[in-house]
């Protein structure tokens, strides 16, 4: 950063501050906008003052004293002009606050008054001593700082911005019009000194037309760098994937099951697109069991039968062995070729799979995330598919896509996206979405069971294995943790041996070697096995019909889309099926707010759409994770409408007015591209 990127005088050492809050050029400052605002415009007399609500007194120091019970602080008693009393409290303060606040000074003290042991109080309140400087003509704005940056000299800073920022809006004044909103320079010198006639809750609230214009332009810029993202990708060369379906036929035809309407409703929207030239980036979405393993089975099918490969990809070992176990069973009849690559498997082994697909003798190759290591090449990859997409970086499935040519790219996610985010961060994929599960899925019964009753449960499992079914028994941890005291899996296995002799139990976990938790999954699978305790590392993929309760260990730690994904790995046979979610009080605001959504809803869209309002955006798709950026001024939710708006606007301006998108785009992506995805 150089201080050309300032036309105002700033120091080397506030330079480095601002830098720490991504501040690099006036542009930056101005659109660093308040946390919050303090109201100094007037003064409330003490007489009037209510508790609980912020207010500025101008009143005479009458008395001052240290006390040293129960606590060392200091204690300054003050009267306004009413005659009326009010103490300030510093339990913490320094020897420069008690000369601010000696005898006769007259002072101004903004703070929350409260009721306290002497009376009504101000506990650290924020004082002025130059009370003749009048009041202050607008509310005061407090920014998010850093050490060494004060309030007074971010201010500074920010009007100083403002002054030298251009009068050159990026959308026309016909638009912004029939939009009903204000120029941005307006909405922004709004925003930092707002007329005292608006209260700081009419701020807080953002609907103001200064709010409005900045969430407008925000999603604005998200919504044509997708659209424009999305017609760059439509200009690129992809091989046209077509073949005479002779697969595909034989593929429905042994799995002795017919698929839904909504399987076939997205099988026949990824088959049209992989007769096209350009590349497909489409999203397969459903809920937990709705069945897009098999759709994802159909369309790589469709690429074999062109004469590609396909390479699919999954987070967790796991879940690629049992793709992998899954697509040698429906494709070894058929004479296809399917590798499996992941960080455990032997170097030999490995070094075979790497051959055969560098030579194309292999067809599917299916693993973690080694298949997009460097020294992986593919023959000629037509399609790529990955599972829980959001669970990888950006980086990362590019890196596997880029082993083609502009290859095909299929995702899927069992952890529906709400419509919000579809429309937002996902607005250059197409998207298909199974909604509806399978016939003979049987509803899963959800139980909230504090921890106290946890004999109780051990009787439930017992009766369970009794009629001949199976548990899962999830624990967030595999070892002890002073910090979180959270029961171990381990501790577990051997709690339920105690309580219950005469059944078997068996352990999986992720630190535990391929071959070993292939072995137990499979002894699982076959019934040898009757209650299985595991971390969350059955989560997605596993697939017991047999299996008929859940409990899940310490729920109330867990996110709504995990407990979501770990209760649907029961209810997959006939048998009614249950899931206990075992919490340990006291409870805090957000684990009551998910115990109660994940109690009420079995739906994992509806699951998915609350879980973005406790969340947000960034925190719901894992943002440092997946690379999905949080939007720094709009809420999705509560801002729908202006989405909408902009996503409307996008296509126009991007068709008639290019010259406005251009404009646009540089103002907005030169200054919070992150935030934008692009």
């Amino acid at each position: 950063m150089s201080t050309a990127d300032f036309p105002f005088p700033v120091s080397t050492a506030t330079q480095a501050k601002l830098a720490k809050l991504n501040i690099n050029n006036i542009w930056d400052l101005a659109l660093h906008l308040p946390l919050r605002y303090e109201d100094e415009t007037h003064i409330t007399p003490i007489a009037d003052a209510r508790a609980g609500i912020p207010v500025q007194i101008e009143a005479t120091v009458i008395h001052q004293q240290i006390q040293f019970r129960p606590r060392k602080q200091l204690i300054v008693q003050v009267q306004d002009l009413s005659g009326h009393v009010l103490y300030l409290r510093y339990i913490h303060f320094y020897p420069s606050q008690q000369k601010q606040l000696a005898e006769g000074k007259v002072i101004r003290a903004l703070g929350e008054i409260r009721h306290g042991f002497f009376g009504d109080e101000m506990v650290h309140p924020k004082i002025r001593t130059d009370i003749e400087q009048g009041l202050s003509e607008s509310l005061t704005p407090v920014y998010p700082t850093v050490n060494g940056l004060n309030q007074p000299a971010l201010r500074r800073l920010i009007q100083a911005a403002l002054k030298h920022l251009p009068d050159d809006d990026t959308l026309p004044d016909e638009l912004l019009q029939q939009l009903h909103l204000p120029p941005l320079l307006q909405s922004l010198k709004f925003l930092h000194s707002p007329p005292p006639e608006y209260s700081v809750q009419d701020l807080h609230q953002g609907t103001l037309p200064a709010w409005q214009r900045l969430k407008f332009d925000e999603l604005l810029a998200q919504q044509l760098s997708m659209r424009l993202a999305r017609q760059q990708r439509l200009k690129g060369h992809a091989a046209a994937l077509t073949g005479d379906g002779h697969i595909s036929k034989l593929l429905q035809t042994n799995l002795g099951f017919a698929l839904t309407s909504a399987q076939q409703r997205a099988i026949n929207e990824i088959k049209t697109d992989l007769a096209q030239t350009h590349p497909m980036h489409r999203l397969l979405q459903g809920d937990v069991g709705s069945g897009k393993t098999i759709v994802c089975a159909l369309a790589a099918a469709i690429a074999v039968e062109a004469g590609f490969q396909v390479a699919i990809m999954a987070p967790t070992e796991i879940l690629a062995e049992q793709h992998y176990l899954k697509f040698q069973q429906w494709f070894a009849s058929q004479g296809i070729t399917v590798g499996w690559l992941s960080g455990s498997v032997r170097k030999k082994a490995r070094e075979n799979t790497k051959t055969e697909l560098a030579n194309g003798t292999l067809q599917l190759a299916v693993g973690t995330h080694a298949l997009f290591q460097e020294d992986v090449s593919f023959h000629n990859l037509g399609l790529v598919i990955v599972d829980e997409q959001h669970r990888f970086g950006v980086a990362q499935r590019l890196a596997l896509k880029n082993k083609g040519s502009d290859v095909h790219q299929l995702m899927m996610s069992a952890t529906p996206i709400p419509r919000t985010l579809a429309m937002s961060f996902f607005a250059d994929l197409d998207v298909s979405v199974i909604d509806e599960l399978p016939p003979g899925r049987t509803p899963i019964v959800t139980r909230l069971v504090n921890s106290t009753r946890r004999q109780e449960v051990e009787k439930l499992v017992q009766h369970t294995c009794i009629q001949g079914r199976q548990v899962y028994w999830v624990c967030p941890l595999i070892e002890e943790s002073e910090t979180l005291q959270l029961q171990t899996a381990v501790d577990t296995v051997a709690q339920l041996q105690a309580a219950l002799p005469q059944l078997n139990i068996g352990l999986i976990h992720g630190r535990m070697k391929s071959t070993e938790k292939a072995e137990v999954m499979a002894a699982f699978a076959a019934g040898t096995i009757q209650v299985l305790v595991a971390t969350t590392v059955i989560e997605v993929g596993v697939d017991v019909p047999n299996a008929s309760l859940m409990v899940i260990e310490h729920a109330e730690r867990m996110g709504l889309a995990q407990l979501h994904q770990l209760r649907g790995r029961v209810g997959r046979g006939s048998a009614a099926s249950r899931c206990v979610l075992l919490f340990s009080e006291p409870l805090s605001d957000l684990a009551k707010a998910r115990l109660k959504v994940i109690y009420e809803n079995t739906d994992g869209f509806e699951i998915a759409r609350q879980d973005l309002n406790i969340r947000g955006p960034g925190e719901f798709l894992g943002a440092r994770q997946s690379g999905v950026p949080m939007l720094r001024f709009a809420n999705l939710e509560e801002d729908l409408p202006i989405l909408e708006k902009a996503r409307n606007l996008a296509p126009l301006l991007i068709n008639q007015q290019p010259q406005v998108v251009r404009k646009h785009l540089q103002r907005w992506l030169a200054q919070r591209a992150a935030y934008l995805g692009v």
